[in-house]
């Protein structure tokens, strides 16, 4: 198939999402059971249409201030009063077009604060598998872009788009009442072939101007990733290979350029023509007329007027359209983001669960024959069953890939599970909201991500409105007061970006303490210690004793050093259960678990032995 069919067969599709797109934008700015929105929508609607009328009379205006001026006995004051007409009505035109503006800012703005809004509280709404698959730069740049793309349809469609065809209508319709019908064919025909050629124009140009800004990027990349390595470039003596790669994306980034400028002087050129050929066969027109006694000296000026005040809002047509087709296609990436569903839903009716220990005692966890799999076909648990009861801790250690953390996931219900279930309560957790139930779980992952915000303010997320009293006492119980009351701007200093202006022990502590502010009745513990050094593991422990004490627990571990007072220990392997039982008495069984703590024994003993 060529090329031109294949463009083709997409116009369709092309169209078609376009016209969806603008469809879903619908309800955003003509919302139901909102009548002061709509009424204002109205008002724009009117001022618009009042705006038009008043800057087509004034060219008619100044053709009888014209007329007026001819030599004459009977002319009088006319001249003068139609004078103050003609600037009177170019000032109303003004008004009505800035009055409109006014009304209509704050319903645009409006708009993209809404969709802005609903679009990030639905990226919160979905499942963690849609954002482990997309990257999450992608997602808010398609966000801010599909608001942007919403303000800019709103204002170029509106304020340029729309006019302009309601002025070009109401000109033809006005030079047919006042001159005859060859003029309106003339104007409407040259109006047809601007807008005609300026659309397949740009279209075709778009494709240039985006392979430019493609070689650009190549040419901006190259440049930036030869200096990032430049200690590379230097060890090998590739310092003219570089050169000759950069020189190649900016030659071709030149002729690509070259392109784009020859064909932005084509179709300004083309414009120019259409409008130049329509102009000739309307004054000849005219003139001939005049010189016939059927039209006026005003007259032969008015019909040029009209079509020079056609050319100029048409002239910006190409870039208007280019914004366009820009924006619909922002703003469809928006609304497809908008039409994801998340995996884990809530069912109708679901059931409320108490959340703090002090609303209620701690909680039985229950999982009954567990199978799961991230992908269909792989399955990462089979038949997983275990019960933690009320109070108890239980650890789950195993090798890399065994299945730890996914048990974390499926609890804190990030995934449902495929087959089995898994209950708090004596109740399956797909019976209770979300929301409730990750209320009653208090987690301290292995890797803390802390927000760019103040110590005082990630503590505090644990429970928002949480007094500062309340915000010290879990410091104090994390083991981190006394350090943040020795820095000089204490609960108000700032971690910095995923908190790296903090070590990692400082970071566990604080997410032990908006742990402890939080107060779950469910703790769970994924691997929080397992990237610390041996001294500041003992010092965390400590802390999360603390955390633990009361509440059901679930530790997962990869360090077996920091589970042997655990009530139970689950030893996994490949997604099953191989071992359980308490350390002593796993440790007698000779076993997997026996196996990894000698292991371990022999690396922490020749990780002590001094190095020469």
């Amino acid at each position: 198939m060529t090329a031109s069919r294949a463009t083709d067969r997409r116009a369709p599709d092309t169209e078609t999402s376009a016209i969806k797109t603008l469809h879903a934008l619908l309800p955003y700015l003509w919302p139901p059971h909102n009548p002061a929105v709509r009424l204002r929508v109205v008002g724009v609607c009117v001022l618009l249409v009042l705006a038009k009328v008043a800057t087509i009379c004034v060219p008619y205006l100044y053709s009888r201030v014209i007329d007026a001026l001819h030599p004459g006995p009977s002319a009088g004051m006319l001249p003068l009063l139609l004078v103050v007409a003609y600037g009177g009505l170019r000032m109303l035109a003004a008004g009505l077009g800035e009055l409109r503006d006014a009304l209509f800012a704050p319903l645009r703005f409006r708009i993209s604060r809404v969709a802005a809004i609903r679009s990030f509280e639905h990226m919160h709404q979905l499942s963690l598998r849609f954002h482990l698959n997309r990257q999450s730069g992608s997602v808010t740049r398609a966000i801010a872009r599909g608001t942007e793309a919403i303000e800019t349809l709103l204002r170029v469609g509106v304020f340029n788009v729309v006019p302009t065809l309601i002025e070009a209508l109401m000109v033809i319709i006005v030079i047919w009442r006042l001159f005859d019908w060859r003029y309106a064919i003339i104007m409407l025909v040259a109006v047809a072939a601007y807008v005609g050629f300026t659309v397949s124009f740009t279209s075709w140009r778009i494709g240039l101007r985006r392979r430019m800004n493609e070689i650009n990027s190549e040419a901006s990349w190259k440049a930036l990733d030869s200096l990032l390595n430049y200690e590379t470039v230097k060890y090998f003596g590739n310092e003219a290979h570089e050169r000759d790669r950069y020189e190649d994306a900016q030659d071709r980034y030149e002729k690509a350029a070259i392109r784009t400028q020859l064909s932005l002087n084509g179709l300004n050129f083309g414009q120019a023509a259409i409008i130049a050929v329509a102009l000739i066969a309307v004054m000849l027109m005219a003139a001939r007329d005049v010189e016939a006694g059927r039209l006026s000296v005003g007259h032969f000026v008015l019909v040029n007027t009209y079509l020079m005040q056609l050319y100029l809002p048409l002239n910006f047509l190409g870039s208007v359209y280019s914004s366009l087709r820009n924006s619909l296609v922002d703003l469809e990436h928006m609304f497809a983001l908008l039409d994801e569903r998340s995996d884990v839903v809530d069912r109708q009716g679901a059931r409320t669960l108490p959340a703090r220990l002090d609303e209620a005692p701690a909680a039985d966890v229950r999982f009954r024959h567990v199978r799961f799999g991230y992908r269909p076909g792989r399955e990462i648990l089979h038949d997983v069953s275990f019960h933690v009861r009320a109070g108890s801790r239980v650890a789950i250690v195993g090798p890399t890939g065994a299945g730890k953390s996914t048990i974390s996931r499926l609890l804190f219900r990030f995934y449902d599970v495929d087959a089995g279930s898994i209950e708090v309560d004596g109740h399956d957790i797909r019976d209770y909201a979300q929301s409730a139930l990750r209320a009653a779980i208090g987690v301290v992952p292995q890797d803390t991500i802390l927000f760019n915000d103040t110590i005082g303010y990630n503590i505090a997320y644990g429970c928002l409105g949480a007094t500062q009293a309340q915000v010290e006492q879990a410091a104090r119980l994390a083991r981190i007061h006394d350090f943040i009351a020795s820095l000089p701007d204490g609960y108000a200093t700032r971690v910095g970006e995923r908190g790296l202006k903090l070590s990692g022990g400082e970071k566990q502590r604080v997410a032990i303490a908006r742990t402890i502010l939080k107060n779950p009745r469910i703790l769970l513990l994924d691997e929080a210690t397992s990237a610390l050094d041996t001294r500041t593991e003992h010092e965390i422990q400590s802390a999360l004793r603390t955390v633990a004490a009361d509440r059901t627990t679930i530790i997962i571990a990869h360090r077996l050093s920091t589970v042997i007072d655990a009530d139970e220990i689950l030893v996994m392997e490949k997604g099953v259960i191989r071992e359980r039982g308490d350390h002593r008495t796993l440790l007698e069984r000779g076993g997997l678990y026996a196996g990894m703590w000698a292991a371990q024994a022999e690396e922490n003993a020749k990780a002590q032995v001094p190095q020469d």
